[in-house]
């Protein structure tokens, strides 16, 4: 019999702002719905783990979307044009728009780096349509990132922009996994990895608005003590700050726990989805 694994690949049109986007998802399992998002310049693999874990897609339909430029989604009409930034307002607002076709009912938002910072907007902006937020990684503030030499073309951009964050992650992480992380980034389209950061480092700024968040969803901060982009200290402030909020310290794991080392991401996300269901 084929070893066959319950993801499902799917494309869906979603409008936003005159444009047709062509997106691409993936999903496995069924109840309460847990969008998750990819870090910068990556896709949907880095969350392939999590999709085949019976333990959380039995209770959880679990989905996984390529931002328009990652992956399987291509860019938008005439991309070639301008030179690509991720906004926090695009950000938020197409994601918001992607769970709207998909009809979504109060999903659970997930992501890792900038997929955790734009946790923060989601809470200020859109937290009557959302359940509760899983931020990895994140931090009200992130500064330093955004590098002009990544788009240089004396720079090899796919091996520069994995190698760059090769260091982010544990020792203690398996080296398959480690270096399947690397080769994510490795492939990522040219400006892109350059472009999420630009919302990571610079338009991402949540320090004068972080203690003004409304609190009537729960925010669970989860960070790795490898991580020197958003370290525990930085998360540890941001949580404090923040109404109706847990924050989660993951020891032997780095800047990317969904993929880098997804054994010991899952002792920490498990109890965190145990609350989920419990209030739900």
């Amino acid at each position: 019999m084929a070893n066959i694994e319950p993801i499902t690949g799917r494309y869906v049109r979603v409008p936003y702002e005159g444009e047709d986007y062509r997106v691409f998802y993936e999903e496995a399992g069924q109840g309460i719905p847990l969008v998750c998002l990819h870090t910068a310049g990556t896709d949907t693999r880095e969350w392939r783990h999590q999709l085949c874990d019976t333990d959380i897609n039995s209770d959880f339909r679990v989905i996984a979307l390529d931002l328009p430029r990652h992956g399987k989604s291509i860019p938008p009409a005439g991309w070639w044009k301008e030179e690509y930034k991720l906004t926090a307002q695009f950000y938020s607002e197409f994601l918001m728009a992607f769970c709207k076709e998909l009809e979504l009912d109060n999903p659970v938002i997930m992501g890792s780096s900038m997929g955790g910072n734009i946790c923060l907007h989601l809470a200020r902006n859109c937290s009557s349509d959302l359940r509760a937020l899983i931020a990895i990684e994140a931090c009200d503030y992130s500064p330093g990132w955004w590098l002009d030499w990544l788009w240089n073309p004396h720079v090899h951009g796919g091996e520069a922009c994995a190698t760059s964050v090769y260091g982010l992650m544990a020792p203690q992480s398996p080296e398959e996994y480690r270096r399947e992380t690397w080769w994510y980034y490795a492939q990522s389209g040219p400006g892109i990895f350059k472009g999420d950061l630009y919302f990571y480092s610079v338009d991402h700024d949540f320090r004068a608005m972080a203690e003004n968040l409304p609190g009537d969803i729960p925010i669970y901060f989860m960070t790795g003590v490898y991580d020197f982009a958003c370290t525990p200290e930085m998360t540890e402030k941001t949580a404090k700050k923040v109404k109706n909020s847990e924050c989660i310290i993951m020891e032997e794991i780095g800047h990317f726990p969904m993929c880098e080392n997804p054994v010991t991401f899952k002792k920490y996300l498990m109890p965190v989805l145990a609350k989920i269901l419990q209030t739900s």
